[in-house]
Formats: structure tokens, sequence, C-alpha cells
């Protein structure tokens, strides 16, 4: 069954037919928008954890009596 497939993928790949067409300079800006808010949301998930990891460590390891 998978080989099936594969070669099915295969085939559709080899016999595809041009295709012309263009992306406009739009697309563009938007791709690029796309990846800095993906870096930037990434940075911020980041801090956040690391915040939280902080917080955690700090209160396993305060020398508070509870």
């Amino acid at each position: 069954m998978p080989l099936t497939i594969i070669l099915s993928l295969v085939y559709c790949l080899i016999l595809a037919p041009d295709i012309y067409g263009y992306i406009d300079p739009g697309t563009g800006s938007y791709m690029l928008q796309i990846l800095i808010a993906s870096f930037v949301g990434i940075l911020f998930s980041v801090k956040i954890f690391w915040a939280k990891l902080a917080i955690f460590v700090k209160s396993i390891f305060s020398k508070k009596d509870r």
C-alpha cells in the first residue's frame, strides 16, 4: 500500500504540466510579516517560560521559613 502511494505521487510529479505564475510584491511582504511575527511570538513565549522557570527555581531554593 505505501509503495503504491509513493509511486502514484512520483508519477503525478513527473507528469505534472508546467505552471506559469508569479508572486506579486504584496505576497512577498506578507510572507515577511508572517516570518517576523512568528519570530517575535517565539521570543515572547521563551521569555514567559523563562520567567516562570526562574520563579519556580527561586521558590525551591529560597531560604524562607514556611
